[in-house]
């Protein structure tokens, strides 16, 4: 067995010179890697007798574990060397200009959401919120919709697992629940819009998974089909930004209005564009009615001496509308090109949907 405290001294002299990581590695398999000196040394220890194993073992392990330390510092040392080099060579010169930067935009479901709540803010609505899991009396029941309706099947409903009782539990719809929950909780009158997220089991082009949507209901004393018009026709003049705007109201059929209404605008195809307020061809953008007699009643409000009406619209598809974004999935697929393209610039002023508005938060 040679002598270790020279192979300690000149294995270390080694790594003292060493002036990079990689050199310090190729010490360390050289010489304690398996072909080593060290590791030939160890090996050797099962040829030698009891008494030599317990007088060069400890010797031998003591001598593996000093140049692991050793190597261990060394490259420690040349890497913080390193580092203190290369941040000497890119330091920042703070007497330049900082430069413009890219600025972030205003997603365009924010923008029409603004938009929207600012119009009907100004019209006396309030702004009511509300969860997005929800219970079927307020997504369903509470809304005449029947067990039986289409609507309430798993192929159009995204549904949780039964709880305790055998309830369960849906991705709301749609955000008619606010309105039940609504007049629930208050007295009459009521003048609210419901925006916010909802769930559909469906996708393609002009329809996804999750969507945006906001819903308008009042309810008070001798309401009828005339305020909701001229509502639905103030509403779309400012927000499409034309006074001279075709409307129609054609008859349809909602479980929670009645009569239901569907609510076409004035429109032209010309080069693959659709031309907002001008033509000959229609574009349906939302449904109304007057609130059916049978949600009242589920709301203990008297169908006799109170009346109202409600209607709603996809935020995203009017965003696509007024902006002439072609593909809805386009909204969530966080491109930065798409998001530069159709963003808003920030304005430092509060949110639209916050101003002369009061929120109303459901339980």
């Amino acid at each position: 067995m040679q002598d270790l405290q020279s192979l300690e001294t000149e294995i270390t002299a080694k790594l003292a010179v060493a002036t990079s990581v990689g050199d310090v590695e190729n010490i360390r398999i050289a010489e304690l890697g398996k072909k080593g000196r060290v590791s030939l040394l160890m090996r050797e220890l099962g040829k030698m007798t009891p008494e030599e194993k317990n007088e060069f073992g400890p010797k031998l392990n003591q001598l593996k574990n000093t140049l692991n330390a050793a190597v261990i510092n060394r490259k420690n040392t040349l890497e913080e060397e390193t580092l203190n080099i290369k941040l000497q060579s890119e330091g920042v010169d703070i007497s330049l200009s900082a430069g413009s930067g890219d600025n972030g935009s205003i997603h365009p479901i924010t923008q029409v959401l603004d938009e929207v709540t600012e119009i009907f803010t100004e019209m006396g609505f309030s702004v009511a919120e509300g969860p997005e899991i929800e219970e079927d009396f307020y997504n369903f029941t509470a809304l005449n919709i029947p067990e039986e309706h289409p609507a309430r099947q798993m192929h159009d409903t995204f549904y949780f697992p039964e709880d305790d009782e055998g309830n369960r539990k849906v991705l709301r719809t749609h955000t008619s629940p606010m309105q039940i929950r609504t007049m629930l909780e208050g007295e009459p009158p009521y003048r609210i819009i419901a925006p916010g997220r909802t769930y559909r089991n469906d996708s393609d082009a002009t329809h996804t998974p999750m969507f945006h949507q906001v819903e308008a209901l009042v309810i008070d004393k001798n309401i009828h089909m005339g305020h909701l018009k001229w509502c639905i026709e103030e509403f779309c003049k400012k927000f499409y930004e034309r006074d001279d705007i075709k409307i129609r109201f054609r008859p349809s059929y909602f479980p929670f209005t009645e009569p239901s209404a569907e609510v076409d605008i004035g429109c032209s195809f010309k080069d693959g564009e659709i031309l907002i307020g001008e033509g000959d061809d229609w574009l349906e953008i939302m449904g109304c009615g007057m609130v059916n007699e049978r949600v009242l009643e589920n709301v203990n409000l008297d169908p006799k001496e109170y009346q109202g009406f409600a209607f709603g619209l996809g935020l995203d598809r009017a965003a696509m509308l007024k902006w002439g974004i072609p593909d809805l999935r386009e909204f969530f697929t966080s491109d930065l090109r798409w998001l530069k393209h159709y963003g808003f610039q920030a304005l430092d002023i509060p949110s639209l949907s916050t101003r002369n508005s009061s929120i109303k938060r459901g339980k």
